[in-house]
């Protein structure tokens, strides 16, 4: 594939309705992994499946599936993977959302889980889902290695607290209100919302059984596309209307947030995504045409306009 021409709309539908279809897997797996229950946590449930189920790109669960077919996995074993970081992501977006941290009253085009509910049954369900996300990776179903599932488990652990994901937030957090230098801004999103796109895409090779040089590439591709999604955030952010995000727009500036855009410019932004789109690419050259998917996936990354 030619990084240096734009991809052509037949590449990118291409690429949608691969999305689409593992989009509506991933969704069945997670209706499956969460069922909703009759008894006297019906109300757990219900915010869980509310947080989860419905919505979203899943563009994490569609790394893990489509990093595992790299290596010959089976399609039940990484839809599990799949819908465990899709629960782990969705607990932090419920989390998120809460008065105490963005206050945020929409996401994905709909009442947020505090909304919907109220402000502790979400928070219980960011806690269901975030033990529920180790629970299914840690159980023998997703795969008979004890070694592999440990490996995954200690990974996604890695990922999402306070070396990754959760720290990133608090350091969100602190930020508000200050001007933060770029290495901070980049530090920053590399926990947040990098390390459980980098994961997603090392969980793939997890499952199988990938070489040191193999998982090398997986990593900073991973990286790349992680830290290049959130620089187009921040983008949209700034650009898109809250229809076009399913969330609500312009909350970075509102908050007083550093951002990509606000230290670079929405040129300078651009231009910074596609340096690091084209370097995510150039990552996965030994795989040759079986990453097809995950090449147009980086561009897309940056070219999506929701």
């Amino acid at each position: 594939m030619d990084i240096s021409t734009p991809a052509q709309a037949a590449d990118f539908s291409d690429l949608k309705a691969s999305l689409a279809r593992r989009a509506s897997e991933i969704e069945a797996s997670l209706d499956a992994l969460i069922p909703p229950v009759s008894d006297d946590s019906a109300r757990l449930y219900d915010a869980m499946r509310y947080a989860t189920l419905g919505g979203g790109k899943r563009l994490r669960g569609y790394l893990v599936v489509e990093t595992a077919v790299l290596f010959g996995v089976s399609e039940a074993a990484a839809l599990r993977v799949a819908a465990s970081v899709e629960m782990l992501h969705a607990y932090s977006l419920v989390h998120d959302d809460l008065p105490a941290m963005d206050d945020d009253d929409l996401r994905r085009g709909q009442p947020s889980a505090h909304r919907k509910f109220d402000e502790a049954t979400a928070i219980l369900a960011g806690d269901a889902l975030q033990t529920l996300a180790f629970e299914v990776i840690a159980d023998p179903a997703t795969s008979g290695d004890a070694s592999v599932r440990a490996d995954l488990v200690l990974a996604l652990a890695r990922a999402s607290g306070a070396a990754g994901m959760v720290g990133g937030q608090m350091i969100d957090m602190l930020g508000e209100g200050r001007s933060l230098p770029l290495e901070a801004v980049r530090r920053l999103h590399e926990l947040k919302t990098g390390r459980l796109i980098r994961y997603s895409a090392e969980a793939g090779a997890l499952l199988g059984g990938a070489s040191s040089d193999q998982m090398k590439a997986l990593l900073s591709y991973g990286h790349d596309i992680g830290a290049a999604f959130q620089i187009a955030d921040d983008v949209l952010d700034a650009t898109a209307s809250a229809e076009e995000l399913g969330k609500t727009a312009g909350k970075d500036e509102a908050s007083g947030k550093s951002t990509f855009v606000a230290l670079l410019g929405i040129d300078g932004a651009r231009r910074e995504a596609e340096v690091l789109m084209n370097r995510a690419v150039t990552a996965l050259s030994p795989f040759g045409d079986r990453a097809k998917h995950l090449h147009l996936l980086a561009r897309y990354m940056v070219e999506r306009k929701s």
